[in-house]
């Protein structure tokens, strides 16, 4: 079944090709459908006003206020050289601060005219600073003229919707061109079942959509938000578990260990017992395996809570049942690194057909994208007989060339590295859909939105194994209080002095051939200075405070076999600071390095921080981070450091990450969040509403699959899962 063709219909024809190539440009609405759901950030009411005195610097803001004064001077300038330059001034006022408007040349005859003094009209424009203090320069405005027969008390109270806008289309223009589409929410088709919709008492879509564009009061905003975030939820949630219902349709082979089998046989030579958590999470790992559909499991745990534990012992159930396990790593550095502890943890289980290997014992490989071509062939023949239970790689796994013997179970480390698409390219390698086990260390926010909005079974490791020491957080403002930098490197030649090693990290590498695509947040334009590079942040601690350490610099466009050695040395301890970029993020382990400054550490993300700081207090020692940054003490990149240094909980963490960033796109690519498809559902607000829809959704799904009596929903959701999007949740 069709859309209804009235909210199909394109903007153009509508509104006239102007308007319509501005909204497709700037907002992304190509149809009277987009438009009816661009709804208004807030409401102004003509009697309240915005508060002058809270404008924001440098963003697009849409006040209502009444001129105080209007002065037009002459000047002289380049252009006018008589005096005869015009520059109108206008000051306006709320009651509660004053704001300077300023219109120039040619442009303030209208102005001088129409805003005179007394008028009330609304000002849009972009806050700019002139002289220390806030002013309008050229803004766009629509002066409030109450119709003879509305009478003063509606015309004060009415609510005036206020849009998301850009500097090309304001917020009245937009409101213009809603008050033309309107009449089509009549024809909107509501996509909640009536028995839910009349069970929660939701007023229905068309009045929905009415009141949230044209309220008569408080409530039918309530009224209508209360009920397009029902369908947010709900739609989605409805995808999701018709994915859910997919895959459990999927036919998988159970693997089940063999009692007296190759993880029996490891778990005795264990020099340790595993947490609760860990065999807690170990069961519910093994009773999925046990099943005859595929696992699609989360493990989140802290940084150094033993998932890669947990992850090796559902591999070597996985072998023991006569299957494969590969395991998926974002870097070179870290493929090597998983391969290397997980072949000393088995140690000769690891060797399969060798001389002194156990009778039960299978072959780890890794494959990685610079392997000789020898160990390589090796390598793919080993996958291909069956002869490696075990295979550890990079995205080389991925290739056409590679092929198993019988893949059970892929295991990814990392997931926020992964795109979505490579996972589905190594799900694709066995003869049936294998098990997919996702491992990550902070869950980042899509992984958090999809966590509560559960697509994926989630377990939770949250204790760290015994032996595991706290780390000690600070800020360290390097431009407030420069003498905070000077002891920090006294800090790390005491962590030195007392036989312990210290990372440094820095946002880039400092030679030619820098990465350009860096994002440029607005602080980044503030502060013009280049981040901090890595080549230069080792020679000038090599020459200055860290003078007489032995100082080694890491990096990703090093050969791999350098960056091998640099961990190496750095692993036997005889090297004593590592100068590195964001290569150490996951996975390295030096249980001897203690302390981690981290420069303009505003430029990393929330998560990023993490992630990096749980590379020290490996070991016995406390750990110590440091996060340098020159930004000042009231700008959001501090309170994101601040949030950072006060808590080590990851969770805690990815939840202030994704109340600042947003969720994402939670259906689409992108990470961050510019353009969420989520318009009025907040996740972390809205969690009640999305576990309800969840429960409904699944309900709705499981008595009806394809959704034949419900239509309505159909359509909704082909208009959420363009063909994109429901690729993309394919693959999960």
């Amino acid at each position: 079944m069709d859309l209804v063709p009235a909210l199909e219909e394109p903007l153009r024809k509508v509104l006239g090709p102007a308007t319509a190539k501005v909204m497709a440009e700037h907002l992304g609405l190509h149809t009277v459908g987009d438009l009816l759901h661009h709804y208004p950030r807030r409401y102004e009411e003509r009697g309240q006003l915005t508060h002058l005195a809270d404008l924001p610097m440098d963003e697009h803001v849409t006040v209502v206020a009444q001129v105080a004064d209007a002065r037009l001077h002459t000047f002289a300038s380049a252009r006018a050289p008589r005096g005869k330059g015009q520059r109108l001034e206008v000051t306006i006022t709320d009651g509660s601060g004053r704001l300077q408007l300023v219109f120039f040349g040619k442009g303030v005859h209208k102005p001088h005219k129409e805003l005179l003094p007394g008028t009330r009209a609304m000002f849009a424009g972009k806050v700019s600073v002139f002289n220390r203090r806030l002013q309008l320069a050229h803004p766009a405005y629509e002066l409030l003229r109450g119709d003879a027969e509305e009478t003063v008390e509606t015309w004060a109270g009415a609510l005036i919707p206020i849009y998301p806008a850009t500097a090309k289309l304001e917020s009245w223009k937009i409101g213009k061109a809603l008050q033309t589409v309107l009449p089509s929410a009549q024809e909107a088709v509501d996509p909640l079942p009536d028995s839910l919709r009349e069970g929660r008492g939701l007023v229905p879509l068309p009045e929905a959509l009415l009141k949230i564009h044209r309220p008569h009061t408080k409530a039918d905003i309530e009224d209508a938000r209360a009920r397009l975030k029902w369908d947010e939820a709900f739609v989605l949630q409805v995808a999701l578990a018709r994915r859910r219902h997919a895959d459990a349709q999927l036919p998988a082979v159970a693997r089940r260990p063999t009692p007296d089998g190759l993880l029996a046989a490891f778990d005795d030579r264990l020099p340790f017992t595993l947490t609760e958590g860990q065999q807690k999470v170990s069961k519910e790992i093994f009773d999925d395996l046990a099943t005859e559909h595929p696992m699609h499991r989360l493990l989140q745990g802290e940084v150094g809570s033993g998932k890669t534990m947990v992850a090796l012992r559902a591999m070597l159930a996985v072998v023991d049942a006569g299957g494969q396990a590969a395991m998926l790593a974002p870097t070179e550095v870290l493929a090597q690194q998983h391969h290397r502890s997980v072949t000393e943890m088995m140690g000769e289980l690891a060797e399969g057909g060798m001389l002194g290997g156990a009778e039960n014992a299978t072959k780890v490989v890794l494959l990685t994208g610079s392997m000789g071509a020898a160990a390589r062939r090796q390598a793919l023949l080993d996958l291909a007989t069956g002869e490696a239970g075990i295979v550890i790689g990079t995205h080389a796994l991925i290739e056409d060339k590679v092929q198993f013997h019988d893949l059970g179970l892929v295991v990814v480390d990392e997931q926020h590295r992964f795109g979505v698409e490579q996972r589905d390219a190594l799900r694709g390698k066995g003869k049936q859909p294998p098990h997919l086990l996702v491992m990550t260390a902070t869950p980042i926010p899509r992984t958090v939105a999809m966590t509560v909005f559960g697509d994926l079974e989630t377990s939770v490791l949250d204790q760290l194994p015994a032996g595991r020491s706290p780390i000690a957080s600070h800020v360290v403002p390097a431009a407030d209080k420069p003498h905070f930098l000077a002891r920090a490197w006294e800090r790390v030649r005491e962590e030195v002095a007392k036989g312990h090693q210290a990372y440094v990290v820095c946002p880039r590498i400092g030679d030619e051939a820098e990465e350009p695509k860096a994002r440029k947040s607005p602080e980044d334009e503030a502060e013009k200075r280049p981040p901090l590079a890595v080549l230069d942040v080792a020679d000038q601690l090599g020459k200055g405070p860290l003078d007489g350490l032995r100082v080694e610099v890491l990096h990703g466009r090093m050969p791999p076999d350098d960056k091998d050695a640099v961990m190496r040395r750095f692993a036997a301890g005889e090297t004593d600071v590592l100068v590195a970029t964001t290569v150490i993020e996951v996975g390295v382990n030096v249980p001897n390095a203690t302390a981690m400054v981290i420069m303009d550490a505003d430029r990393f993300g929330v998560s990023q921080l993490h992630q990096l700081r749980g590379r020290v207090g490996r070991g016995s020692a406390p750990g110590l981070c440091l996060l340098v940054t020159e930004m000042p003490e009231a700008s959001a990149a501090r309170q994101r450091l601040n949030a950072v240094a006060s808590t080590l909980d990851g969770f805690e963490l990815s939840r202030i990450d994704l109340e600042q960033r947003r969720e994402g796109d939670v259906l689409g690519q992108a990470q961050s969040g510019t353009r969420s498809s989520l318009r009025m559902l907040a996740v972390i607000e809205d969690e009640e509403i999305i576990a309800e829809a969840r429960e409904e959704a699944a309900a709705v799904v499981a008595a009806d699959p394809e959704l034949e009596r419900l239509p309505g929903l159909r359509t909704a959701l082909q208009a959420l899962l363009d063909e994109e999007r429901e690729q993309y949740l394919e693959k999960g």
